[in-house]
């Protein structure tokens, strides 16, 4: 499978895909990455530099196109906001008559890492060490649960992997990081985020979860906790 390496997580957080590749060897599943590959066009896109972010479009199809002509099995995103972004390749570039083809395929090919674990759940679950690991917060990213709909997934893999997940009021609501929100909002951003912390805080987790680099961030620059993509946390209760 073809892993996005993206253009944040890679300086942020390094540890998210070296682990997600870890865990999927576990599991039979080796990730690839497309040196030619980059942004996957969400920043330039939702700053309306549309031209801008159709050519980073373009340029990942590019560089994925003779992996999935080699037969790639699936796009792995592990970061939620580049995984809506990629998914809706099809749509936005349905009236490129170069691409337009190649664009569907991909976003039919594209799936959250939450997806690649769930469906490989029979594998994954012998492989969990049985064992109580504390409490954790789990933050749904809009861009998981709204955007991609994936609602529930990364929760129950966390608990079957042992953790005690704590309630989280208002969990539908954004964190504030929203991509350039945290930045060109910065008043609006900086409430969402005290909010977003108190919900998650007052189950009295020992750390936080998320699947997206940019609320991971967000989250982690209003608090001393430890705030980590989830995938981590699965490799950590593997036996």
């Amino acid at each position: 499978m073809l892993v996005l390496e993206g253009c944040v997580q890679p300086s942020l957080a390094p540890n998210t895909n070296a682990t997600a590749a870890r865990v999927l060897d576990r599991l039979g599943i080796t990730l690839l990455s497309a040196s030619k590959a980059g942004c996957c066009g969400a920043v330039s896109y939702h700053l309306s530099a549309h031209a801008d972010g159709l050519d980073y479009m373009r340029r990942n199809i590019d560089a994925w196109w003779p992996y999935v002509e080699q037969g790639t099995e699936a796009v792995v995103m592990t970061a939620s906001g580049c995984g809506a972004m990629v998914k809706e390749y099809g749509h936005l570039l349905r009236h490129d008559a170069a691409y337009a083809e190649k664009a569907a395929r991909i976003s039919a090919l594209t799936l959250d890492l939450s997806e690649i674990l769930a469906a490989e759940k029979a594998a994954l679950l012998p492989l969990l060490a049985p064992a109580a690991r504390g409490k954790v917060a789990f933050h749904s990213p809009c861009t998981l649960q709204h955007g991609q709909k994936i609602v529930g997934v990364i929760e129950e893999l966390l608990t079957k992997a042992g953790y005690e997940l704590t309630p989280v009021a208002d969990k539908h609501l954004c964190c504030g990081s929203a991509g350039t929100y945290s930045i060109l909002q910065k008043e609006l951003s900086q409430q969402l985020l005290r909010n977003k912390l108190g919900a998650l805080q007052s189950g009295k987790p020992t750390q936080i979860a998320s699947a997206n680099i940019g609320c991971q961030a967000h989250l982690q620059s209003g608090t001393d906790m430890p705030v980590r993509h989830w995938i981590e946390l699965i490799e950590e209760a593997l036996s």
